[in-house]
């Protein structure tokens, strides 16, 4: 079956705070997981560590999300395959305030504050409305498709 694939040598994957049933960082996950699937992922990485800490949260598996994403099938059919092989099942209020928490994380630990912040130097300097991980990736995304910081 054909993969609609976005190609993400040309343009970034869905915001980390764009949502799909609940779920933030999901959208973005399937982008980079059609994207590699169909050889296009340029430098984002399937299954990488924020990934996997929506894959904890909803109970499933990068290799089995990944072959559904093979088999052709769209975002909603997705979430329908996430609700119903979940491990961990959380209800539509646990999404809502995991989805509120991830758009809201800051580095905490020393090592991870200072990686942020080599990545925010690097990106904009000058953007001090830069203060979360998402606003980073948002940011990032933007200028390496030719933002101006």
């Amino acid at each position: 079956m054909a993969i609609n694939a976005p190609d993400l040598t040309g343009r970034p994957p869905r915001s980390p705070r764009v949502r799909l049933g609940g779920y933030g960082v999901l959208p973005r996950m399937l982008d980079k997981g059609r994207a590699t699937l169909a050889r296009k992922n340029g430098e984002y990485i399937y299954a990488c560590p924020l990934d996997q800490r929506l894959m904890k949260f909803a109970g499933i598996n990068a290799a089995a999300l990944k072959k559904q994403l093979a088999s052709g099938k769209g975002d909603g059919e997705i979430l329908k395959w996430i609700n119903k092989t979940s491990r961990t099942r959380p209800t539509p209020w646990e999404i809502d305030a995991w989805s509120a928490h991830q758009e809201a994380r800051v580095p905490s630990e020393l090592d991870a504050r200072e990686f942020f912040q080599k990545l925010h130097k690097k990106a904009g300097p000058h953007r001090v409305d830069v203060a979360t991980w998402f606003d980073l990736l948002d940011l990032d995304d933007y200028i390496s498709f030719g933002g101006k910081a």
